[in-house]
């Protein structure tokens, strides 16, 4: 058995794209760094793809979830709107209650579940010719 519980993660489909656990990170991080490039390097993400997210999350809903100010150098150029803590904080909850119901089903897969930390033997496969 690995040293790491299963955890539950959420992924929200939407008509214009998916929130997971990936976004809310960046948005949190965002939200403590006031920058997309240190959210980016704090994830160990390109400052590209972090703008891709926070873009596709801009347009997802009808109100932004980060703004930012132009120009390098601006101190506090970017932040997280109100609607975007609020997504945070409602991702997070459903985290949070979604984890409470599953408790026990994870426990069970967990307990069921072949551990990776071991190499699994398998047997050779069959020929379906013999060869002398």
């Amino acid at each position: 058995m690995t040293d790491s519980a299963p955890r539950l993660a959420i992924r929200i489909y939407f008509d214009g794209g998916h929130l997971g656990p990936g976004k809310i990170e960046l948005l949190e991080h965002i939200g403590r760094e006031r920058s997309i490039a240190a959210a980016a390097r704090a994830m160990q993400m390109s400052y590209k793809r972090a703008w891709e997210l926070v873009d596709t999350m801009n347009h997802m809903f009808n109100e932004p979830v980060v703004i930012t100010q132009p120009g390098r150098n601006t101190a506090g150029s970017t932040d997280v709107t109100p609607f975007g803590r609020r997504v945070v904080a409602l991702y997070r909850a459903m985290e949070r209650r979604a984890g409470t119901a599953t408790d026990t089903a994870l426990a069970e897969l967990n307990s069921a579940a072949r551990s990776m930390s071991r190499p699994t033997r398998r047997s050779p496969p069959r020929s379906a010719k013999k060869t002398a």
